[in-house]
Order: C-alpha cells, then structure tokens, then sequence
C-alpha cells in the first residue's frame, strides 16, 4: 500500500505540475494533539512546491490550487497541511 505521503506526491505531481515537490508526513511530531490517530502518521503533513501555475496569483490563490489538488485527502482524515511555497 502506498503511504498517504505518496499519493499527496502522486496527486499534487499530476494536477499542477510542479518543478520542485516534497511531502513530509510530520504527524509522529504531533502525537497526543488534536487531529492525531493514534497511529503517528497520515495526519500532519508539510508540502513544499514549486509550480509554474503558480506565476502571477497570490500566496492565498496559491495555497488554494494546493488545498483544491489534496482535498480528498482532507476529507479522508489529514488534519493538518503545512504549505511551504517556493
């Protein structure tokens, strides 16, 4: 099975592109807080990306095109996403 870390790659790979990507599933960080699942991972995420589709918006149009590509990760349990826009 693939890591939710992965498919969030997979996912933001396919829908915007980007030149630069990383995916750090940080939850073991944030075992015990809210949104945690007992499990230390797939719950607190850090992306940082880098996309041509991202010339020209602002840092919330950006942040949204990020939200938008994960949302069915967000509806699946990810409590948490760190954007870092390059």
């Amino acid at each position: 099975m693939t890591s939710v870390a992965q498919q969030m790659h997979d996912k933001l790979s396919r829908v915007l592109s980007p030149s630069q990507l990383e995916v750090l599933d940080e939850s073991a960080a944030h075992a015990g807080h809210a949104g945690s699942n007992g499990s230390d991972f797939g719950t607190h995420f850090r992306v940082r990306i880098a996309s041509p589709l991202f010339t020209a918006k602002s840092r919330v149009a950006q942040h949204r095109l990020v939200y938008d590509a994960l949302q069915e990760f967000i509806d699946r349990g990810v409590h948490a996403l760190a954007i870092e826009i390059l």
